[in-house]
C-alpha cells in the first residue's frame, strides 16, 4: 500500500507541474494579447482594397507589414495525436492559428503607427508551415505573416 502511495505522489508532480504551466501560460497569452489590442484599439484596420472616409489617397500611404512565428508545446502537440486517431477539431492547432494572426496584426499595426500612420486598409494574410503539420516529428509551428496599405485618416480631431 505504501508503494501504490509514493507512486501516485511521484506521477502526480508531473501532472501538476504540466497544469500549473497550462494555467499559466493560456492566461499569460491572454493578457499579453489584450494588452497588445487596447493598444491600437484607436487605429482603423480593413480588408477592404480602397481607402476608407476621410483619407486622402493622394497623401503619403505605405506598404506595412508584421510577421510572427508561433509553436505549440509539446503537450498540446502530445494530445493533438489523440484527436488525429479520434477524429474532431485539433482546438490546439485552431487557437495557434488564431494566436499567430493576431500577434502579425498587432505587429503590422505597430510599424503602421512607427510610420506615422493610423489606418490600414487592404490587410492581407499568409501562412506557411514551418514544421509539424507536416507529420514530421518535432513542435508545431506556423508562420503568419500579415500585410496592408497604411495611410493618414484624417478625423475631426486631426483637423
Amino acid at each position: 500500500m505504501e508503494g501504490v502511495i509514493v507512486l501516485l505522489v511521484q506521477l502526480s508532480v508531473p501532472v501538476l507541474l504540466l497544469l500549473i504551466g497550462l494555467v499559466v501560460g493560456t492566461t499569460t497569452e491572454r493578457l499579453h494579447l489584450a494588452s497588445r489590442e487596447r493598444e491600437f484599439a484607436g487605429m482603423s484596420v480593413t480588408d477592404i482594397r480602397t481607402f476608407g472616409p476621410g483619407a486622402d489617397p493622394s497623401k503619403h500611404a505605405a506598404l506595412v507589414s508584421g510577421e510572427a512565428v508561433i509553436a505549440t508545446d509539446y503537450l498540446k502537440s502530445f494530445l493533438a495525436g489523440f484527436r488525429k486517431i479520434l477524429g474532431g477539431e485539433l482546438r490546439s492547432y485552431r487557437s495557434l492559428m488564431g494566436r499567430a494572426r493576431r500577434e502579425a496584426l498587432m505587429r503590422l499595426l505597430a510599424e503602421a503607427r512607427r510610420k506615422g500612420f493610423n489606418a490600414v486598409c487592404n490587410v492581407r494574410y499568409e501562412t506557411a508551415d514551418i514544421g509539424g503539420f507536416t507529420g514530421k516529428r518535432g513542435a508545431v509551428m506556423v508562420e503568419c505573416f500579415a500585410y496592408g496599405t497604411a495611410y493618414r485618416l484624417e478625423t475631426r480631431d486631426s483637423q
